[in-house]
């Protein structure tokens, strides 16, 4: 199990690490790291993914045929499933998604798109889907509160290099009520950050909004966001796309409703009925300083509260590691 983002051993609760084939052995640091990195190196398709991946970050630009993120993510799925565990594909994802997208492309669905041109994305990142789009000859226009390579730090996109196509500086917000003859494209959008989805579809003023990501609520867009779309838009087409694991990515295309109905839809604190945050989980915070759980851990903006006969239940490992967690949330 994973807790604090790190694998946890199942008798002490305590930090572990690969270091072989369905091997593991404790600690996190640097001595640990280093026999990871030289078991890695030992995987044939690691070799092979490093060199790819260095070819693609020299690339100044995509033709064509071009798609290296794809191509570095099914050499990665191919790998034997013993080994997959050594490659920590949750690691490798973000790498990719640094250099490339949070989302992978694939002809079928850079084809889905080219049928709503001309097309706008906002919080377009690296603009990896757009340079692909543009180099099939698709009209498209890429935007970004904090296009990489600027002067302002881009939290999802670290890598030390230029995004792939014109990334021009502007919230979501800004570019959706900028270009309402345009089709609102919106990849990955953050679901804590409500201006990038929510916002951006309620700027927007065109009929045909395409969303890349997970359906109703998962880790893509706000949870308004998601309300606004069931209520007043219909799914017109979808696309599966490749995913890494507990994700589901598709390509969703809506058009707008005739008739827009209010969000009227209010989260209530379970126990005292008390109006929440929207999309907030659980107990207001009245009733959890009134009445607190025996253990509660802060996930995300949120807190999940766990009662004492779920605790008593828990492993012993994972009881301590929560206990520890320095997500834990103290009483006071």
């Amino acid at each position: 199990m994973v807790v604090d983002g790190h694998p946890i051993c199942d008798l002490c609760g305590g930090a572990v690490e690969p270091f072989g084939e369905e091997r593991w052995r404790h600690g996190t640091g640097r001595g640990a790291r280093q026999l990871v990195s030289k078991e890695l190196e030992k995987l044939p398709k690691y070799r092979e993914y490093r060199t790819r991946l260095a070819a693609a970050g020299r690339l100044r630009g995509l033709g064509a045929r071009d798609n290296p993120y794809l191509e570095l993510a099914v050499l990665l799925s191919a790998a034997p499933a013993d080994a997959q565990r050594l490659l920590n594909l949750e690691e490798r994802r973000r790498e990719l998604a640094s250099l490339f997208s949070w989302a992978i492309p694939t002809e079928p669905a850079l084809a889905m798109l080219a049928k709503y041109a001309p097309l706008v994305e906002c919080g377009a990142g690296m603009g990896y889907w757009v340079a692909l789009l543009r180099a099939r000859g698709v009209d498209a226009l890429a935007y970004d509160v904090a296009p990489p390579g600027g002067g302002v730090r881009n939290a999802y996109h670290r890598r030390a290099r230029q995004p792939w196509t014109e990334v021009q500086p502007a919230s979501a917000v800004a570019a959706a009520r900028r270009h309402a003859g345009r089709a609102l494209v919106l990849c990955w959008p953050p679901y804590d950050d409500d201006a990038a989805s929510y916002g951006a579809l309620r700027a927007y003023r065109g009929d045909v909004v395409i969303h890349i990501g997970e359906r109703d609520e998962g880790a893509t867009g706000s949870v308004r966001f998601h309300r606004e779309l069931r209520l007043n838009w219909t799914l017109a087409e979808e696309l599966e796309l490749p995913h890494w694991p507990r994700l589901r990515d598709r390509l969703m295309v809506y058009r707008r409703n005739a008739e827009r109905q209010p969000l009227a839809e209010r989260d209530r604190c379970f126990e005292c009925r008390r109006f929440i945050p929207t999309g907030a989980i659980g107990r207001c915070d009245i009733c959890f300083a009134l009445r607190p759980p025996a253990l509660a851990l802060k996930v995300g903006r949120h807190r999940v509260e766990y009662p004492q006969e779920v605790v008593d239940a828990m492993p012993p490992a994972l009881r301590k590691a929560f206990a520890t967690s320095r997500n834990r949330i103290r009483r006071t």
